[in-house]
């Protein structure tokens, strides 16, 4: 059932904002990582392997801080409509997890993501996830903000996918953080630059480390890692948790104190691997999806 999930768009150029919603297959198994200090977000309780809950029908990452979080409700209505839900004696109950990034400062701070834009993004879920850069939760964010919000540099919405004989990795990331994005030998990809356009820590990689010039609610990094491993709720968690680390191999400094970063991790499928070979592949393609985010983006 891995192929069977499907991602839909609302994009805002005008007004530099959107939101993306995954539609899951039938019995999604979900947890999440909260990496960061400063998350917006909603329903993510329910996912904390503790609780009793285990399948979400949808995932929503959205823009306009906590105001997109109302989209959520688009979503709800149209899985509601297409009688898709948590099963009670009385009603479907369709369960709809939700995160936000801060993306207020590109275009106009006063139009943000809707319930009927993000219906529309359901409308238009299909199972390609070739579509990379400034589209959905991905329009209007930006990286390299610790020298303050003018040297900060676009970024987007990236994916990646790694496979290990029939074990397969899907990775997606909105980046929109404080820090750099950074290759494999430390090279920036892209990050704060000076008016010249040049990068400031290329030379003084230390100037990162002061406080950055931004406020506590204006970056996230949201990532979605979707498999066809069979995981429990619990193995979902660790495996959200485990490849926080393929963040910090992209993102210098990553999950800050300014940062308000969200992992979820989503497993649909029958293939059974070892754990720590799971985390390590879903580490990579995230690493690799932060990459692809500031590569494919649009200006």
């Amino acid at each position: 059932m891995y192929d069977k999930f499907k991602i839909g768009h609302y994009t805002d150029d005008k007004n530099k904002t959107g939101c993306s919603v995954i539609l899951c297959p039938p019995d999604t198994t979900a947890s999440c990582y909260i990496a960061g200090s400063a998350p917006g977000s909603r329903e993510t309780a329910l996912l904390h392997p503790e609780r009793k809950l285990r399948h979400i029908h949808a995932l929503l990452l959205t823009g306009g801080s906590a105001f997109g979080l109302n989209a959520a409700a688009g979503v709800v209505r149209w899985l509601e409509e297409k009688g898709i839900g948590y099963e009670t004696p009385f009603a479907k109950i369709p369960i709809v997890p939700a995160a936000v990034v801060f993306d207020l400062y590109l275009g106009s701070a006063a139009v943000r993501p809707t319930a009927e834009n993000a219906y529309t993004a359901c409308e238009k879920a299909v199972p390609d996830f070739s579509e990379q850069g400034g589209i959905g939760a991905g329009t209007g964010v930006t990286v390299g903000k610790w020298a303050g919000l003018e040297h900060a540099m676009k970024s987007g919405l990236g994916i990646a996918e790694i496979n290990h004989g029939n074990l397969r990795i899907r990775a997606l990331s909105v980046v929109n953080a404080v820090g750099d994005v950074v290759g494999r030998d430390g090279s920036i990809a892209a990050g704060a630059r000076s008016k010249e356009g040049n990068f400031l820590a290329q030379d003084d990689p230390s100037r990162r480390w002061q406080p950055p010039e931004v406020g506590m609610a204006e970056n996230t990094v949201l990532s979605v890692l979707m498999t066809n491993a069979n995981l429990d709720k619990l193995q979902c968690f660790l495996l959200a948790q485990r490849a926080q680390s393929g963040l910090a191999r992209a993102i210098i400094p990553a999950s800050t104190s300014f940062d308000g970063d969200i992992i979820f991790a989503l497993s649909n499928g029958r293939q059974e691997a070892p754990v720590d070979l799971i985390a390590e592949l879903a580490a990579e393609a995230l690493r690799k999806a932060v990459i692809n985010a500031v590569k494919r983006k649009t200006e």
